[in-house]
């Protein structure tokens, strides 16, 4: 779990602002990253946050990892849209009797939902790189968000660490058992892996249940409690939303 919670740990500016500014802030922006009609804003707000990433001493290789998924996400919307939507050809290059056709207007409508979703992963990460998980809950408790959704997210970010240890460690008598020797047997290993963490998700799912209900669970678990705001923080809050509005509306 080290791996995972360590980087919050850095003392500095960001990670000392409340953590209901963070989420205010990033709620606000992600609102207007995801209604942009261009692409200049969502690419500005993804470059700032991976700025102040840098700026908490976010490792450039923890950074690549988070966004690697995301990022192979926009490439492929980016290339359906090229290639099969749109009307006006760009290009039309014939092979082997078959017309590939690039289309404008498709390359920029994949260019603008891409940067929608650079720039709000960007966002979230950021949230998640400068603020402990335990903090994060607190703050949508605070906010009235239902109990139960809250109780779901601390149960499935324990059982991630739980599941990935299990994985480890399955992974590791395979591969000492050449489960990993060829692409063959790697694939067979894989699918016997996979099969293994879903029956102890299961598993755990159910002892977990159990368990909570005979420790008196009655669908509210206890969280901590927040602190008075800082006028400061609030302050610079306000003018961040109102300079990026300002920015959203003319770019």
């Amino acid at each position: 779990m080290h791996l995972f919670d360590e980087y919050y740990k850095n003392n500095n500016l960001l990670t000392r602002v409340d953590v209901r500014i963070k989420l205010i802030l990033t709620f606000s922006l992600l609102v207007m990253v995801l209604c942009s009609n261009g692409i200049i804003f969502p690419l500005f707000i993804a470059m700032l946050c991976i700025v102040l990433c840098k700026f908490i001493d976010i490792p450039s290789r923890v950074m690549l990892i988070r966004f690697s998924e995301p990022l192979f996400i926009a490439a492929m919307l980016l290339f359906l849209k090229f290639f099969f939507t749109g009307h006006e050809p760009l290009f039309c290059v014939s092979i082997a009797g078959i017309d590939i056709v690039g289309y404008k207007d498709g390359l920029m409508e994949g260019i603008r939902l891409s940067s929608r979703i650079i720039g709000a992963v960007s966002l979230i990460a950021l949230a998640g790189f400068s603020s402990p998980f335990t903090d994060i809950i607190t703050g949508l408790s605070w906010f009235k968000i239902p109990s139960q959704f809250v109780d779901l997210l601390m149960i499935t970010y324990r059982y991630i660490f739980v599941l990935f240890e299990d994985a480890g460690v399955i992974y590791n008598a395979q591969k000492n058992r050449l489960g990993y020797s060829s692409i063959r047997s790697g694939l067979s290993s894989f699918g016997t892996l996979s099969g293994e963490l879903i029956i102890r998700a299961f598993d755990r799912s159910q002892i977990t249940t159990q368990a909570m209900f005979q420790r008196g669970y009655t669908g509210n678990m206890p969280v901590g409690h927040s602190a008075s705001f800082k006028i400061n923080e609030v302050a610079i809050a306000v003018v961040i939303i109102f300079a990026a509005g300002v920015l959203w509306k003319i770019m």
